[in-house]
């Protein structure tokens, strides 16, 4: 299997540690989404990563459906097989995709526009929405125990992106969640490994 990716996307991320974590060999293949690399045109229209390619050449891409993809393969390592719980996890990971949804349009606003063309207002109302989804989570971290889910790579995959693209601008008043890298790492080595 492979996985096409950029170092720096989040959701890239994502689904390469959960699937190294749940045990899915699949190669990491770097891409370029700005050149429109035929391999990733070929296999996904939206021509967006992770695209992750299977071994009988079937392409699934948008991020959930690769871990939704990946917990079925594995029967089970990524999502608790209790509904409420389950539940739980998806809420979750889709708090943190959605931090991300809006972490990615400040930085396309700021790099696809000239500064006379940015739109202030749209870049507060992202970080608006940014704010209160860490508030949340500052107060509702999931616990972190030897069991991990896709909840935990979502986070972990959020944190490590925010961190590499407004370093200092979100740490203060959330210690816990300044914190809870290294709680995950202890449960995750290799998360090191993972770095934009």
């Amino acid at each position: 299997m492979k996985i096409l990716y950029s170092p720096a996307s989040p959701y890239s991320n994502k689904v390469r540690m959960a699937a190294h974590y749940a045990g899915i060999a699949a190669e990491s293949v770097l891409t370029d989404t700005n050149a429109s690399p035929p391999e990733l045109i070929a296999n996904n229209p939206l021509g967006k990563i992770p695209t992750l390619i299977t071994d009988d050449d079937k392409a699934i891409y948008d991020s959930r459906a690769i871990m939704h993809f990946i917990d079925r393969e594995t029967k089970g390592k990524l999502y608790p097989r209790n509904a409420e719980k389950r539940t739980d996890v998806e809420i979750l990971e889709a708090l943190c995709d959605g931090i991300c949804d809006s972490l990615l349009a400040i930085v396309y606003e700021k790099r696809i526009h000239p500064p006379e063309k940015i739109h202030q207002p749209w870049i507060d109302k992202q970080w608006e929405k940014v704010v209160r989804g860490l508030d949340y989570l500052e107060d509702n971290l999931p616990k972190t125990a030897a069991k991990l889910h896709g909840g935990h790579f979502a986070l972990a995959a959020m944190l490590r992106y925010i961190e590499l693209r407004f370093t200092g601008e979100w740490q203060r008043g959330r210690p816990r969640l300044k914190n809870w890298p290294k709680k995950f790492e202890k449960q995750f080595p290799d998360y090191g490994k993972f770095k934009a």
